[in-house]
């Protein structure tokens, strides 16, 4: 299957933003902010949600922008209630080296696999990606390393739906909404629909224009979690 690397449109770095993340009725659950720092050609990003009920998530993505988006390294922290176990994942992508270590059964277990990782690999980046895609493209795939906890390979379709308007106070917009499939592909895929265990759509809102921006999220925030929404949060008053 054809699998693209994201044109860089422009450049990124330097932003800090703050957000939130809620059930679909609407509940906060989590506190969340995303920073990126640029140094040369490459970008640090960090993402932080803090839970009410004391989980946590962080994600640290390094990434290069020349010309083309390319992941470098990728790391994860997931721990506490609103998780269906604990886990930490680290991609090298340069060299293909993946670590998850995970607790099962009150086991901590360790899997080390060195893969070969394709250049369009993805993760950490498609909140970032969607601020390049061109919309008039009818499709866009990236892969995606999934922890399940083996490590897996998988494709993301993202797929545009055309713009719907939004409004921020007195200011209307309009974002370009994009629909994000898995495929899982060969036997596993065919399987995996038969029995119910496709993993679910997701649904990505971005801003166009000369300053594009993230917009809207709605889908897991890790494979096989619930539906979660991620949008931005209002300044607190101070």
């Amino acid at each position: 299957m054809r699998a693209d690397q994201v044109v860089v449109r422009h450049t990124e770095g330097l932003a800090h933003g703050f957000l939130m993340l809620q059930t679909l009725g609407g509940k906060t659950i989590a506190d969340g902010q995303m920073i990126q720092v640029a140094q040369g050609d490459r970008v640090k990003q960090h993402l932080t949600f803090r839970f009410k009920d004391g989980s946590i998530y962080e994600q640290t993505t390094v990434f290069s922008q020349r010309g083309r988006f390319r992941l470098l390294s990728d790391h994860v922290v997931q721990k506490g209630p609103s998780f269906k176990f604990p886990i930490e994942t680290s991609i090298n992508a340069s060299t293909g080296q993946v670590t998850i270590c995970y607790t099962e059964d009150g086991k901590t277990k360790v899997l080390n696999e060195r893969l070969e990782l394709p250049p369009d690999i993805a993760n950490g980046m498609i909140f970032t990606l969607i601020k390049h895609i061109q919309p008039n493209v009818p499709r866009t795939t990236v892969s995606i390393l999934a922890a399940t906890p083996k490590p897996r390979l998988v494709k993301l379709a993202i797929i545009p739906q055309g713009n719907e308007p939004f409004s921020i106070g007195n200011f209307q917009h309009k974002a370009m909404h994009y629909v994000v499939k898995v495929e899982i592909g060969g036997v596993t895929g065919l399987l995996a629909a038969l029995f119910g265990k496709q993993p679910p759509d997701s649904d990505i809102w971005g801003l166009e224009g000369e300053a594009p921006a993230f917009v809207k999220y709605e889908g897991p925030l890790y494979m096989g979690g619930p539906i979660w929404r991620i949008q931005l949060a209002s300044a607190g008053i101070f």
